[in-house]
Parts: C-alpha cells; structure tokens; sequence
C-alpha cells in the first residue's frame, strides 16, 4: 500500500520555523488504526492527520500523536485544511470534522495563512496544590502568579492553564519527565502545561510541557492558544478580550507566532487562532 503525504510548518512565518505536521490528505481504504499510530510514529512528529473523506462544504479528519488519537489539536487543523486547499480538494472556506466536533477554518492561500474559530471554552476545575504544578514545570510555587488561578481550560482538548511570574522565570523552566505527567493527571488528566507570562498587552509567551516525553515540548500549540485567550479575556488581562499575539517555540529552535482572538459570546467567550503555513515537503510510505 502507498501512503502519500506532505510536511507542513503551521504557526510559521517562514518555512522551517513553526510546528511541524504531517498530512494524509487521502487515506487509503483499510487502513486501520494501528497503522496510522505507527505511521505516526514514523514521521515522529507531535502530530500526524489522516484525512478519511472529504465532501462539499468540508472534510473528516483524525489525528494521532506517537502516543495515542486526540479528539482536536491545533496546527493539524490549520495545516491540513491548508492543504486541502492548496490541492483544491477544499474551498478556502470549510468546515473540519474531528473527533471533538466541526471546526470552522478560513485558508489564505495567498497569505500561507490559516484561522479557525475554535469549539467554545470550557474552564475545569481549580488545581490548589501549586507546588504539584511548578514542580513539573522545574520551578518553585513563588515563579507562578499568586492571585490567578491554575486551571484546565478546553476548546476541544483541555491544557493547564500555568500563570508565570515574569517571562525570565518561563525562559528557565524546564519541563521535569514524570513530575509533569503527574501535574497534568492532577488537573483532570490535562494534555500538558500551558505556561504563560504576559508581556504586554496583546504580547504573551508561552510554552507548552506536553504530559507525554515523546512530545516533549511543542513549539506551537494552538489548542492551548484558544485557551489562553480566553482565560485572559476572563481575567481582563493582557487588554483581553481582544487580540494577541503567542510567542512560542524559541527555546526548541522553532519560533512560532500564533494569533489569537477572543471575543465575548453570552456568558463566555469565543476564540480564533490563526498563523502562518508553508507546505515545505512530500512523499510516501510504502506499507
């Protein structure tokens, strides 16, 4: 069986920078589960997509890291979307349909820039037990800001909301291996640490410490970014609601920029993440 795919870079301003993806954009008929893990595995990206049907209006999407199917994740759905587009399988605008529900996605093929309007924010429980957390981060309860609180937050997958006391204290964090896993599990099984500082208003850092040492640290996270924005727009921070801009990725070698809206909707918030994508490659596997 022959497998094509291309590479892609999403949260990139230039290619090679960013978070790296691998698309599918055809699945072959019988290919199962346990193939595309170990697909996955192959590429050894944080995450690889598999699309399984493409239709008007839209597409079905599943996406794998090297440790399991996630219900969303950010990139891979500006980066596949992207190059759906690009191969005019797909209008610019179309609805993604995942595991975690429909995905709204606009593709600038133009720009090398994608957006989507994220699944509405869901804020879990408080996690008290601030030591636990720092501890996975490499860093002591007096690093995080006293006064915020560290919370899961989901537009799709939950991630652990970590407010940092200053952006030297998040550049010498460093994510510690079980430590981490066990803060995440802590805060109703959170896909990772989301550690933030606010720069500005409308300029925040952050990096992620993903639950799992084959991810490590991911250099762009949009499914955390969506989050973020909404935590700080619940918050009245960093002149949220309104835009910022996510600095990620430095500390791994791969700047990514991500930018995120937030805009109130009822009782809570809506979230668009967009950046850039540059389609940097392709091939196939031969399975």
């Amino acid at each position: 069986m022959r497998v094509p795919f291309r590479l892609v870079d999403v949260f990139a301003e230039v290619p090679f920078a960013g978070n790296q993806l691998c698309v599918v954009p055809e699945t072959p008929e019988g290919l199962d589960d346990d193939a595309m893990l170990t697909l996955t595995r192959e590429v050894n990206f944080s995450e690889t997509t598999f699309v399984t049907a493409v239709r008007e209006g839209g597409y079905d999407v599943r996406i794998f890291t090297p440790e399991k199917e996630l219900p969303f994740a950010g990139h891979p759905t500006l980066g596949t979307a992207f190059v759906l587009a690009a191969e005019g399988r797909v209008t610019a605008s179309v609805i993604q349909t995942c595991a975690a529900g429909e995905i709204e996605v606009e593709v600038d093929l133009e720009g090398s820039r994608g957006r989507m309007h994220q699944l509405p924010p869901e804020f879990g429980r408080e996690v008290d037990d601030r030591a636990l957390i720092a501890c996975g981060a490499g860093l002591t309860p007096d690093d995080l800001v006293s006064g915020l609180p560290i919370v899961p937050v989901s537009t799709g997958i939950p991630h652990l909301m970590v407010p940092v006391r200053d952006e030297a204290t998040l550049r010498r964090a460093e994510r510690q291996g079980e430590a981490c896993r066990l803060a995440c599990e802590a805060a109703d099984d959170a896909e990772s640490l989301y550690l933030f500082a606010i720069r500005g208003d409308g300029d925040v850092m952050a990096r992620m410490f993903d639950r799992w040492p084959s991810i490590g640290e991911d250099p762009a996270t949009g499914s955390a970014a969506g989050p973020l924005g909404a935590y700080l727009a619940e918050h009245a921070l960093a002149g949220m609601p309104g835009h910022i801009t996510v600095a990620q990725g430095e500390l791994v070698g791969r700047p990514s920029f991500l930018h995120v809206d937030v805009e109130p909707a009822g009782t809570s918030w809506t979230a668009f993440v967009g950046g850039g994508v540059r389609i940097v490659g392709d091939g196939a596997f031969e399975i």
